[in-house]
């Protein structure tokens, strides 16, 4: 670490000598004054955009961080990064952009704040790969950084029930199947997102705020706080404040970003029911930083962890609910007292974890469902289980829990893209005991492995869920829930079993056994490997072309670097 370290205080130069004359002169342009030159400079990276509401809000975070790092005696200095919306990308060609736009905010993040020499950095952030995406940059630079998420939605309601965008999708699932009418389904729209934040459940968004939140980069209670509530705008002054106490006591990335910080996230995590997308971005996040972390670690702690939340997509409450009922660090305590969780690892506050958890108590508290003692858990263990077998030899992802049937083996139905797939279950043509498998849908035979939200809620939707399964090499939102296996790797575009599977070949998932088993003699496998002829690439030119040439495989990561 010593090379990241030397580019601690770059700004200082800024100040020394006359060859730094016209650096100076440049930052007086945009407000600097003599005193000022002594000051850190702190970069406040707003995602702020009007096109989602994940996004909405954080044009007053950031505001109010500026001020807050204004009056702590630094230079803040706002620049924007990228966003874009998994909601409202879902089931469409441009939802092949999402996850390579971690990789695009990564990527301006560590440029602007590298180039323009900042001594730290305060993200503000919504959507779901806005989180990854500060941090991958954080541990690339190893500068004071503080993460501040912009919120969870607020649940709509209808008839008395809870709703999330995901109720859109299986509602569009319930009118294929002549469940509802078109002018239910229009309500269930209407009403699913009423205002400003993140998706509601424990999707992917409020997953990843909850891990960085494990791992001591945003202030406690601050990952599950509503967007549109004043606690949320205050958190992020609070927030300003740490940063600015983090770059005088030089309280760096690399101090946090551990091992044991790691497995606390994924602890975490697998407490709260979180989305399969953390394994993705955990791993990313890992890589970059340098800590050593495999596909194979998230299995190892889900056999400790319990799940102890009740919350959406599989189960009753919203982020709003958990929030309550104690967030996350009502559920830290329990993992720590019953020593799943380390206790000394340091957060940005400069304390550790078991420091800031000294208040609250072991047990959640009484009156509330959300949030189970570890006696009386949801599951025993966690939910997001590692696949392996022929048809996955680095891995797959599944959430276990919640399933009616754990192993399912029954006939392939071989779709090459999301679209064909949709379409088959929509026209009604998937039947029970089918085993869905959706390819060329990875990171480089996407490319951009695409989240299958839109097939898997119409399955839901059209009352299948319990007895069809689903397997892609593709991801999956942390909205869907169901017997569904994604991130299968190696890919079908680099030549994985996933791409020899044939239409009525016989699959099974066995989640006891955590397998992913093709039943075809290794000899007809081989046969087929030797005709198999890779697919030519979707995108010649621009983004998803050079994404498609750079992208490592999912069970790494998906890491372009």
């Amino acid at each position: 670490m010593a090379d990241k370290d030397a580019q601690n205080y770059r700004s200082r130069t800024i100040t020394q000598g006359v060859q730094r004359t016209p650096n100076r002169a440049m930052l007086r342009a945009v407000g600097f004054g003599d005193a000022d030159f002594t000051k850190p400079i702190v970069g406040v990276a707003s995602a702020y955009s009007t096109i989602t509401p994940c996004n909405i809000g954080l044009q007053q975070l950031a505001d109010r961080a500026v001020e807050a790092l204004r009056a702590a005696g630094t230079m803040p200095q706002i620049f924007g990064t990228i966003t874009v919306s998994d909601g409202i990308s879902m089931g469409t060609e441009g939802m092949k952009y999402s996850l390579v736009s971690r990789e695009v905010i990564a990527d301006s993040i560590e440029t602007a704040c590298n180039a323009q020499s900042m001594d730290g950095v305060l993200v503000v952030g919504g959507c779901d790969k806005n989180i990854p995406g500060a941090m991958i940059a954080i541990a690339r630079m190893n500068i004071p950084a503080v993460f501040v998420y912009g919120g969870t939605t607020k649940p709509g309601h209808l008839h008395g029930k809870d709703l999330t965008v995901v109720s859109a999708f299986e509602a569009v699932g319930e009118f294929s199947a002549k469940k509802i009418s078109e002018s239910e389904l229009r309500d269930v729209e209407r009403n699913c997102c009423p205002g400003a934040g993140s998706c509601g459940g424990m999707f992917t968004a409020n997953t990843m705020s909850s891990a960085v939140e494990a791992m001591g980069f945003s202030l406690m209670y601050s990952s599950t706080m509503a967007a549109e509530d004043a606690e949320k705008s205050d958190s992020s002054a609070r927030s300003a404040e740490v940063l600015a106490g983090a770059i005088r006591s030089r309280i760096l990335p690399a101090r946090l970003f551990t091992r044991e910080a790691f497995e606390n996230a994924i602890a975490v995590v697998m407490a709260i029911g979180g989305s399969t997308n953390a394994v993705l971005h955990l791993l990313a996040i890992a890589h970059a930083s340098g800590v050593s972390l495999s596909i194979d670690d998230f299995e190892t702690v889900r056999r400790r962890v319990p799940v102890l939340c009740d919350l959406k997509p599989s189960g009753r409450f919203v982020a709003t609910d958990f929030h309550r009922a104690g967030g996350v660090p009502q559920v830290m305590k329990i993992l720590l007292a019953h020593g799943v969780l380390h206790g000394k690892a340091l957060t940005i506050t400069g304390e550790t974890v078991e420091e800031l958890l000294k208040g609250v108590s072991a047990v959640p508290p009484p009156g509330q469902e959300v949030i189970r003692s570890w006696e009386n858990p949801l599951y025993r263990e966690g939910h997001l289980a590692v696949l392996k077998g022929n048809l996955a030899v680095e891995g797959a992802v599944a959430k276990v829990t919640g399933v009616k049937q754990p192993v399912i083996t029954g006939p392939a139905r071989v779709f090459d893209s999301e679209e064909a797939c949709l379409e088959a279950v929509l026209a009604g043509r998937i039947r029970k005991g089918d085993v869905i498998v959706i390819r060329y849908e990875g990171p480089r035979g996407g490319p951009g492995m695409r989240e299958m939200l839109a097939p898997t809620s119409a399955i839901i939707g059209a009352g299948l869920g319990d007895s069809v399964g689903l397997i892609t090499d593709g991801r999956f939102s942390g909205g869907t829930y169901g017997m569904v296996v994604g991130h299968v790797a190696p890919e079908a575009y680099v030549g994985g079993t996933i791409a020899l599977v044939k239409e009525n070949d016989m699959i099974t998932i066995d989640a006891r056994k955590r397998l992913l088993h093709l039943d075809v003699a290794d000899g007809e496998l081989r046969r087929r490997k030797e005709s198999w002829v890779q697919p030519e690439p979707r995108y010649r030119t621009g983004v998803l072309a050079k994404y498609a040439r750079q992208v490592s495989s999912s069970s790494v990561g998906a890491v372009t670097d």
